[in-house]
């Protein structure tokens, strides 16, 4: 789900934003916890809160695809197996 800057309309800059993918997973978790802030603290318009609820779904989205393609890595070098993680104890 890496889209840099995908619209369905060119024409729509606020969309642009939407999808604009975060350099890394990390800046994206920054972003998205951020976000969160700003919307919980109810001082944002309606309109801006629709827009930051897109950008944040784009961003769960992009951090999930993020950890699938790490998980299938884990697999690959497990072969084929998912073991659980000892470091988790």
């Amino acid at each position: 789900m890496t889209k840099s800057k995908t619209t369905a309309s060119s024409s729509d800059p606020q969309q642009a934003v939407v999808q604009e993918s975060p350099p890394s997973y990390e800046i994206a978790v920054q972003e998205l916890d951020a976000l969160v802030q700003r919307m919980e603290s109810s001082q944002l318009p309606l309109d801006q809160l629709l827009q930051a609820y897109q950008r944040g779904a784009y961003l769960l989205g992009f951090c999930r695809d993020k950890l699938q393609n790490i998980e299938d890595q884990i697999k690959v070098l497990d072969e084929g197996q998912l073991k659980p993680w000892q470091g988790a104890l």
